[in-house]
């Protein structure tokens, strides 16, 4: 039996996680939490917003599933880390924000970091087992959102309402709109280089409209391995929850008679500029890409409730990294400040509300 503490119980990926450990006797709710909404009778134990770590002092799981949105998850992250406890993250922006102090909590307490996103799960199980020096690169696929193909004349006036309708995958309204601005893609390409240890010029994109390649690696003797299945994100949190075992999950498999298409496309960074400029801040490291990280959050905050344009959220982002000095951070106080920091400035350069 496999104690887990689900963080996030209400997203998508917290109530898609509910039904997994619901239809499999190996796993025991043992806590969960949500930010805003009640959840009591959940789990034996429960909370509503507040420090996540006490939660997770007083459950004692063995696996913590982090489906926390934004910065706000990365204390949970290290937790667990630290701890020695298996950790399923979906909340990749704690490998974003976080990345150094992760992986030396990590080596420190010696758990398994099991990512829950679909192209990190994919990338995992191509990976697994082989030498990194084996590898030649890895593919990341996006599917390029709601407005895909479009120009940025095109993208001027679009609402929170038309990039909140993605054309594959149900998320959340954060991640569907950081999907809508490829700004999404640019936060895996960075979790991505923490969790493989891959430099960001053996890490690519590309866009891929169906969703079926969830990520792709080139060897070095010129073979490449894929992992395919329909977009559904029941399949990643399975496997995290469950690993090493794969588990029986209700999604069918893939019908390659049934006229499969596959298609795939470099991606626009001159439209969508956001990916771009998360791999810059990657490659100059420190605390760039908390920066990246804090300054999308708060512009996208902003663009749901219509306080700037679609196109502008990247311009916010790209002041943020260019105000930033980037000094590297060498614990979590000082890594909190360059987030609190990087909200207030993108915030004084917002119009009033």
């Amino acid at each position: 039996m496999r104690r887990v503490a689900l963080l996030g119980a209400t997203g998508s990926i917290g109530r898609q996680a509910l039904e997994i450990i619901q239809e499999n006797p190996e796993l025991e709710l043992v806590a969960a939490a949500s930010g805003s909404q009640p959840i009591g009778g959940l789990a034996p134990l429960t909370q509503v917003g507040g420090d996540l770590t006490e939660l997770l002092e007083r459950a004692q799981p063995d696996l913590v599933l982090n489906a926390v949105v934004g910065f706000a998850g990365l204390p949970a992250t290290l937790w667990a880390l630290e701890r020695g406890v298996d950790l399923a993250l979906a909340n990749k922006e704690s490998l974003v924000a976080g990345g150094e102090l992760c992986l030396a909590a990590r080596e420190r307490g010696r758990g398994r970091l099991l990512p829950v996103d679909s192209e990190h799960s994919a990338a995992l199980q191509c990976l697994e087992g082989r030498e990194l020096g084996s590898v030649d690169s890895l593919v990341l696929t996006a599917s390029g959102g709601p407005f895909r193909g479009r120009s940025r004349e095109e993208l001027a006036d679009v609402t929170s309402a038309q990039a909140l309708d993605h054309p594959t995958w149900n998320m959340g309204p954060k991640i569907t709109i950081d999907s809508a601005t490829l700004a999404n893609k640019g936060l895996e390409l960075i979790e991505a280089h923490f969790l493989f240890r891959l430099p960001y010029d053996r890490i690519e994109v590309v866009v891929h409209p169906q969703s079926i390649v969830h990520a792709l690696v080139r060897f070095r003797d010129g073979a490449s391995i894929a992992h395919l299945g329909y977009p559904d994100m029941r399949i990643p949190i399975s496997y995290a929850l469950t690993y090493p075992e794969r588990a029986a999950t209700p999604i069918e498999g893939l019908d390659l008679a049934a006229g499969l298409v596959l298609e795939f496309e470099e991606p626009d960074t001159s439209v969508f500029p956001l990916l771009r400029l998360a791999r810059e801040a990657g490659e100059r490291g420190g605390t760039y890409p908390c920066v990246y990280n804090a300054a999308n959050e708060v512009a996208v905050a902003a663009f749901r409730v219509s306080r700037v344009g679609f196109l502008e959220i990247a311009g916010l982002v790209e002041e943020a990294l260019a105000a930033a000095d980037g000094a590297a951070a060498r614990d979590l106080e000082e890594l909190v400040e360059v987030d609190a920091e990087t909200r207030r400035v993108v915030r004084n350069e917002l119009a009033p509300a």
